[in-house]
């Protein structure tokens, strides 16, 4: 009888654990995973030699997560692959400065935007340009492939300029400082380190030139992308946007790495 009583408080004390443990387990934060591309975009994002991740956006991301309490994760991937890797279930969101366009809308779903931003030209300072196709025809335009500015500069200048895509800003950046393109198109902001480094004290920019931007291109700013079918985060995600924004967090951040409001109005 009392083997039976003591047998019976070990399978209760057992119950206790495992519904202690199921409790503690079902309390855990979720974890996000946030997909960046490999390639540096300062003052965007850039992975420290320790290979933590800073700038605008991760800053945000983990403002996002601690918004939403969940775990977050950043993962890398290559920029031309960045679509398939959301779609293929290689990270939750991505979130790597992607402009919300129609072609994409028609891939992917986005949260609203979080930031928005417009394209310059940047080239020498001892260089006059006339930003027009028939200014710049015969002219080497370099862009950062797979992006907004890409798409606009096809399709503003791809008749009468040579095109030259990159894989990533640096290569661009690099060609630009050897004299290899004549001119680069590329986010506004994203031009702030490197006409404030030693490589781009003899550039400038020159504009954004007097063809009109279309605004299926430009109007509808930077938002997270999410698979279509994750609805349910993309409507917290949105919330926890515009939370960071109304609490003040939001432009706390932006302050740190920007002279202006990225905020969309």
């Amino acid at each position: 009888m009392k083997r039976m009583l003591r047998n019976f408080a070990l399978l209760a004390a057992i119950g206790t654990s495992l519904c202690s443990f199921t409790a503690s387990a079902s309390a855990a934060p979720e974890t996000l995973r946030f997909g960046v591309a490999a390639e540096p975009y300062p003052p965007f994002l850039v992975k420290t030699p320790t290979g933590q991740f800073t700038g605008f956006e991760p800053d945000l991301i983990r403002a996002l997560c601690e918004q939403l309490k969940a775990q977050c994760e950043i993962k890398e991937v290559a920029w031309d692959g960045i679509i398939p890797a959301l779609l293929s279930n290689k990270f939750d969101v991505l979130f790597n400065s992607m402009g919300i366009s129609p072609e994409r809308q028609k891939v992917i779903a986005f949260s609203r935007p979080y930031y928005e931003t417009t394209g310059v030209f940047v080239a020498a300072k001892n260089v006059n340009l006339t930003l027009t196709p028939e200014g710049l025809a015969g002219k080497s335009i370099g862009v950062q492939g797979s992006t907004t500015n890409a798409d606009f500069i096809r399709t503003a200048y791809g008749n009468t300029s040579d095109l030259r895509i990159y894989t990533t800003q640096d290569d661009c950046n690099a060609d630009l400082i050897a004299g290899r393109i004549d001119v680069m198109f590329l986010d506004k902001l994203g031009d702030i380190d490197f006409l404030k480094s030693q490589d781009g004290l003899a550039f400038e920019e020159k504009g954004t030139g007097s063809v009109r931007m279309d605004p299926l291109l430009y109007g509808l700013g930077v938002g997270a992308g999410l698979r279509k079918a994750d609805t349910a985060l993309k409507s917290r995600i949105d919330d926890a946007l515009t939370q960071l924004h109304d609490s003040g967090k939001y432009a706390q951040i932006s302050e740190k790495y920007f002279p202006i409001d990225l905020w969309p109005k």
